[in-house]
């Protein structure tokens, strides 16, 4: 048996990271299994699917490394499931009802007031040919349900155990909607028996549709994929992140210069046993991959721990692959590997950088706002810097000797020629930053920062 799973997003809006880790959760079983990775765009929701958020998914899968070996559309495929339609309502198995939304709702208020659980009541099943066409004459078109069995469906969940779910407690499921058009529930499953998928992995949010949904698998004949059902994401602060999807939208974390590897190894890592660490690779995530270590809590998505996956990544980059991403940055054309070296260990994102390269290639650099009594200070460093060009010990030498003919030690001394060079008060070491703004810059810097 060949691993075959699926991705299957609606094309109704961008991917954020909540729907993005049942993505990266497929695409590391499938090839921890040398197995298929099938993207399917679900797009039966005519209304609300765009052209732009089916590109900007495969923009967005394809920025994190995760290639699928074949893109499917629903879309193209609703011959088929008209045809499945056409059998199960043959079969009886799916039925038409006329009630309105309204209707529904007051329906479910009663129950709910006389201590019943808002299940769908099958008055459809009861209204007679002469019925229907009374109610279609009046204008109503049905939507369409599935007729569940009433019995208890059992599976073993890859994630959760043994699950149960007695299906006398649920609505017949709506599979179509009154204009025609089909929820995803039944072209899913179509579409899971035909492309052989032997997995469904997603979130714990579709456990109780999973009841449904394998009934939908037996009434076409077929036996449902496994299934593993994974906890939902929460904030760190451990409330749920539907208030911050928008901002946490793979797109905006793309524009924030993340790196695709910082994004995986946190949803591949978080809520399982394995600490969360970096990983250069998908092929090794892949390898550390096992549903047994997913637990059963939420999955906490921190930002902070994002930043810090990322800035692993960016310590760790070497000049040649960070070169064609400083080249978009002011002054980044001119970046050499020593500044790179210099730097990096400084910077969250590549994109960080930006302010680095100013400090050391721009001509002008706003000096702070200075006392005083360190203005006299720098003017004082200012006579004590050596001759000629700055080499790597320039920077100790110096400060030597401005600590013996003023008197300032630690912060005093360092500090105001810090903020003087750089405009900043912390950053890489001073002795190497030195190297690279050039004795000619930093003497104009410090010239400007005593005239103040």
């Amino acid at each position: 048996m060949t691993v075959t799973v699926r991705f299957a997003p609606s094309p109704t809006g961008y991917i954020h990271v909540g729907n993005l880790r049942p993505a990266v959760l497929n695409a590391l079983f499938a090839r921890a299994n040398g197995g298929q990775f099938i993207l399917r765009l679900d797009d039966t929701d005519v209304e609300r699917s765009r052209d732009e958020y089916a590109v900007a998914i495969l923009e967005d899968l394809t920025w994190l490394g995760l290639k699928w070996d074949r893109l499917e559309k629903q879309s193209a495929r609703l011959d088929r499931y008209n045809e499945i339609r056409d059998g199960l309502v043959v079969k009886g198995l799916l039925y038409p009802c006329y009630e309105t939304p309204e209707e529904l709702d007051r329906k479910r208020k009663r129950q709910l007031a006389r201590g019943l659980p808002p299940v769908y009541d099958r008055a459809a099943l009861e209204l007679s040919d002469e019925d229907k066409a009374k109610l279609e004459a009046e204008g109503r078109t049905p939507h369409w349900r599935f007729k569940l069995s009433g019995g208890r469906v059992e599976w073993t969940d890859l994630v959760r155990g043994d699950q149960s779910i007695d299906t006398s407690s649920l609505s017949d499921p709506i599979l179509i909607r009154e204009d025609g058009s089909y929820l995803y529930t039944l072209p899913s499953v179509v579409d899971d028996i035909e492309a052989k998928i032997t997995h469904v992995v997603r979130g714990e949010d579709h456990v109780t549709n999973s009841g449904a949904q394998i009934e939908i698998f037996r009434a076409l004949g077929a036996e449902p994929p496994e299934m593993a059902h994974t906890p939902l994401l929460i904030g760190a602060d451990g409330q749920g992140l539907s208030k911050r999807l928008g901002s946490l939208s793979i797109q905006q974390l793309r524009e924030q210069g993340l790196e695709p590897m910082a994004v995986s190894s946190l949803l591949a890592k978080i809520g399982t046993s394995d600490p969360v660490e970096v990983r250069a690779d998908l092929k090794a995530l892949a390898g550390e991959f096992d549903f047994s270590k997913i637990g059963r809590a939420p999955a906490r998505f921190d930002d902070q721990e994002l930043a810090n996956l990322n800035a692993q990544l960016v310590h760790a980059m070497p000049f040649s692959e960070a070169k064609p991403r400083l080249a978009k940055l002011a002054y980044g054309d001119e970046a050499t590997e020593d500044f790179w070296e210099v730097v990096r260990a400084n910077l969250t994102t590549v994109s960080d950088a930006a302010v680095w390269l100013a400090i050391v290639y721009a001509d002008g650099l706003v000096g702070p706002d200075l006392s005083d009594e360190d203005k006299a200070f720098v003017g004082e460093a200012l006579k004590l810097i050596p001759d000629g060009e700055a080499g790597p010990d320039t920077w100790s030498e110096w400060t030597s000797a401005v600590k013996d003919a003023t008197g300032r030690t630690g912060k005093q001394l360092f500090m105001p020629l810090r903020r003087v060079l750089t405009d900043q008060e912390r950053g890489p070491e001073m002795d190497k930053m030195l190297v690279l703004i050039g004795a000619k810059t930093a003497r104009w810097r410090l010239e400007q920062a005593a005239a103040g």
